[in-house]
């Protein structure tokens, strides 16, 4: 029995597995039914497991491209992250469960894929791009170009009195009213 360790940390790693099952029986076995019964997660031996990020997927919906360019392209996995598998990739049939790192909600766990999946591999996504240049402004120094606050705190906002002003009448006023 093959083991697929799942590190929690890792953002980078997709895993393919091939799902062994009559068309029929697909969407039963990948979806999570409303008791909470799901024949994936148990197949996978998964101890976490996000619905939200399995993606099922038919080979024969993708016309004539093929699996290695569709997990390419719609995964951002390089080109030669995929070279040595390429030929198997490209020959498998029927249905393939995807998981993309999000998958495993950051859980590191060890899987043990049982029938009817079985592990076809693991490959790296492209990573984040890194961080750019810094900034050499002015503006991104927090410069500004009318000089620094008043320093005493008071602002002197007029409308800000005005405002208080107006509460004091009306307080004095409900005050007035209630001692009559």
């Amino acid at each position: 029995m093959t083991q697929v360790e799942i590190n929690g940390s890792d953002t980078e790693t997709l895993h393919l597995f091939h799902l062994d099952l009559p068309p029929e029986a697909v969407e039963r076995f990948t979806t999570m039914a409303g008791t909470g019964e799901w024949p994936l997660k148990y197949a996978l031996g998964a101890t976490a497991l996000r619905p939200a990020f399995v993606e099922t997927l038919r080979i024969g919906d993708l016309g004539p491209m093929p699996l290695s360019r569709y997990l390419a392209e719609a995964h951002n996995l390089p080109e030669e992250a995929l070279a040595a598998d390429r030929a198997t990739l490209d020959a498998l049939t029927g249905h393939v469960v995807i998981l993309p790192p999000q998958a495993f909600d950051n859980t590191s766990q060890r899987l043990s894929p049982a029938a009817p999946l079985s592990h076809v591999g693991a490959y790296g996504a492209h990573p984040a791009p890194g961080r750019g240049a810094p900034l050499r402004s002015d503006a991104a120094r927090g410069q500004l170009a009318q000089g620094a606050p008043d320093a005493s705190g008071r602002g002197g906002s007029t409308l800000l009195k005005l405002l208080l002003a107006g509460l004091g009448v009306l307080i004095l006023l409900v005050v007035l009213l209630a001692l009559r």
